[in-house]
């Protein structure tokens, strides 16, 4: 965990609880955490899901990688202590908007197990719903997509560290959902993680 290096600071408590948030949106909060290969369809199903819980009054916000790392996280690179950094960072925003009774929907590469595994206790800790949901793809079938042409820089050369090329992918060891984008399609995809939430009580619609 990150060392606490400003002193004399103490947390304040307010009158209103998450218990009370979540009571007035109709719905619990919960991070929902995608973790995957670039171009493995991470950033497509948060999408999806997130315009189909508009839809179903439910209130989400989603966090993707490349947008963070053009605002709070633009001072960091793609060294494994600035991943670690990113993933931390964004474990704390996930966490925020949870206490506020949202659904997180945080869609990043994340390769490394500890930094993933470092948000669940963060979340764990606080007594929040914290939900890792691998989508799984073959790094040939995301490297056939290659939507932003990331990989065909990596193999020229032009992009260091770039995760399935020169950097390692850690998959999840028991992910609550393990998605196959290149097997199954969109919609099976978002169905399985609706009847998740449902099962687990985060909404009920």
């Amino acid at each position: 965990m990150a060392e606490q290096k400003a002193t004399n600071v103490h947390w304040h408590e307010g009158d209103i609880t998450r218990e009370h948030r979540e009571k007035l949106l109709g719905h619990k909060g919960a991070t929902l955490w995608f973790t995957g290969l670039s171009g493995s369809g991470k950033s497509t199903v948060a999408v999806e899901l997130e315009g189909i819980l508009h839809e179903m009054g439910i209130v989400s916000y989603r966090l993707d990688g490349d947008n963070v790392r053009m605002g709070i996280n633009k001072n960091l690179g793609f060294s494994a202590e600035d991943r670690a950094e990113n993933i931390r960072r964004i474990g704390e925003v996930a966490k925020l908007f949870v206490d506020s009774g949202q659904i997180a929907l945080s869609s990043f590469v994340s390769p490394y197990r500890a930094d993933r595994d470092q948000v669940r206790t963060l979340h764990q800790e606080a007594g929040m719903e914290f939900i890792e949901i691998f989508v799984d793809c073959s790094l040939e079938a995301a490297e056939a997509r290659d939507p932003k042409g990331l990989y065909k820089k990596a193999r020229a050369g032009e992009i260091k560290n770039f995760t399935g090329i020169d950097d390692p992918y850690e998959e999840p060891l028991n992910p609550e959902i393990h998605l196959h984008s290149d097997q199954q399609s969109l919609e099976e995809e978002v169905n399985e993680i609706l009847d998740m939430l449902r099962d687990r009580g985060i909404v009920n619609k």
